[in-house]
């Protein structure tokens, strides 16, 4: 049954002369809320919570941060009209060879390269392609050869990226979140798409999981909890692997990277609206 979800409509008092990066900030400093979505407003932004005392939280954080510069005002969203908002403003997007579609979008019924089209419900799962994180890691999904490899989703949200995976060839994805509401939204969207095999959904917390390591490594997270997780990250991934990340702000690149430099390869970097993907290599095989 459809519930609200609990979120902060946040304002600046004065035009950002950044948008972007104000947003990346804010969601930075919100790290241990557990932000589940974002929602552009026309002037200013729409942040999603699990519960009512991480939203909580997060008005007390923006209020002790910027008294001045930003208001934050707590507010009940009904899941079904932040749905029907987002199907309205939402259209397809292409990324290289993928192109990512809610179900209403003309381009979902169309005909794009066989086997690169993934169909994605909005919902308070992070992860409907259109967010630039979501795109720069599908960009970097691409660089890789995963026909017949494992990939690992850390953090998977909607199930976007590993159906972008699993479109790409891979032979086995492990899609893993501890929100089970995100879950719930990645099961739909996997029966959106047709999959009857080859991808598994896990609750948990990536900080847990049993040491498997696999040919390919997505985390679209945030900085913060990349570096908190560096070493947990690390561990899942098979020598020879890859490793993805993004959430990352410009802000905190350099801390991401003192994390994963010295352990890996940097081989591929792309920034989109404040944003930074990183490829990765193991060079232990």
């Amino acid at each position: 049954m459809p519930h609200p979800w609990p979120a902060i409509d946040v304002q600046p008092s004065a035009p950002a002369p950044d948008p972007e990066e104000l947003q990346g900030v804010v969601l930075a400093a919100l790290d241990d809320c557990s932000v589940t979505a974002v929602l552009e407003l026309p002037s200013g932004w729409r942040f999603f919570f699990n519960n009512p005392g991480a939203r909580d939280r997060a008005v007390r954080i923006v209020g002790e941060r910027w008294p001045n510069a930003l208001s934050a005002t707590a507010v009940d969203v009904p899941d079904e009209d932040w749905a029907r908002r987002s199907q309205d403003n939402l259209g397809a997007i292409r990324v290289g060879r993928v192109t990512i579609a809610p179900p209403c979008a003309p381009e979902a019924g169309a005909s794009p390269p066989p086997g690169l089209a993934v169909i994605i419900q909005p919902s308070m799962g992070f992860g409907t392609g259109h967010h630039a994180t979501t795109r720069l890691c599908t960009a970097l999904l691409q660089q890789l050869d995963l026909a017949g490899r494992t990939v690992l989703d850390i953090g998977t949200g909607s199930g976007v990226l590993a159906l972008v995976a699993s479109r790409l060839g891979a032979d086995a994805v492990l899609g893993v979140d501890d929100d089970p509401d995100a879950l719930e939204s990645a099961r739909e969207n996997l029966q959106l798409n047709d999959v009857t095999g080859g991808i598994e959904l896990r609750e948990a917390d990536f900080r847990t999981l049993p040491a498997q390591p696999v040919d390919g490594v997505t985390a679209n997270l945030t900085g913060a909890l990349l570096v908190r997780g560096a070493a947990h990250v690390l561990s899942t991934l098979a020598p020879g692997g890859s490793l993805i990340l993004s959430g990352i702000t410009l802000e905190e690149e350099l801390d991401v990277r003192a994390r994963f430099d010295p352990e890996l390869r940097l081989a591929s970097r792309l920034e989109e609206d404040g944003w930074v993907g990183l490829r990765y290599e193991s060079t232990t095989i």
